[in-house]
């Protein structure tokens, strides 16, 4: 949290936007202005939530919710912007539940088989299917494919003898090049 009030400020471009909104068009603003409006907003701002702070106290929660907003404002003397925040408040929880609607009714278009896990068969394995070749899952994790480039151990060194051993991997041909 910060210490002092002037260490937290409203980012410019978004005050300027605000206040170009407000007015109409071809009054200017100057830039001392619209700092001092930045600053204005950035004080109302923390005495708002100090105030809401107050009233989630005393209602023994540590959470400020919408209510404890409303009731600071009402408290600061400002209830006639309360209807108009009320009707914002709404518009906003209407939004997310149209969000959270779309978003199940796309979930349920994909069907049962869709989820975190991807599907299909090009989706579940990205390799590409070879006819008689054993599939990746089956494979032995200690296997080296022979027909692999020889710098395929970097700069770690030669792999230990155990790594080494193709015993489990009985479907892999030896290298053509072994008996030279």
């Amino acid at each position: 949290m910060a210490e002092k009030a002037e260490d937290l400020s409203l980012p410019a471009s978004v005050v300027a936007r605000i206040i170009k909104d407000a007015l109409p068009d071809g009054v200017n603003v100057s830039k001392e202005a619209r700092a001092a409006i930045g600053k204005a907003a950035s004080v109302f701002i923390l005495y708002a939530t100090a105030c809401s702070n107050n009233f989630a106290l005393k209602g023994k929660r540590k959470t400020l919710a919408a209510g404890d907003v409303f009731a600071a404002l009402e408290d600061m003397e400002f209830q006639h912007f309360i209807p108009e925040l009320k009707e914002c408040l709404e518009a906003y929880k209407h939004e997310q539940k149209e969000k959270r609607d779309a978003a199940a009714d796309r979930k349920k278009k994909q069907g049962p088989s869709s989820g975190s896990t991807p599907s299909g068969p090009d989706q579940a394995n990205p390799l590409p299917v070879v006819p008689g070749a054993t599939p990746p899952s089956v494979v032995p994790p200690m296997c080296i494919d022979p027909h692999a480039p020889l710098d395929i151990f970097g700069s770690s060194g030669p792999p230990s003898e155990e790594f080494m051993d193709l015993e489990p991997c009985l479907n892999i041909p030896p290298h053509p090049l072994e008996f030279i």
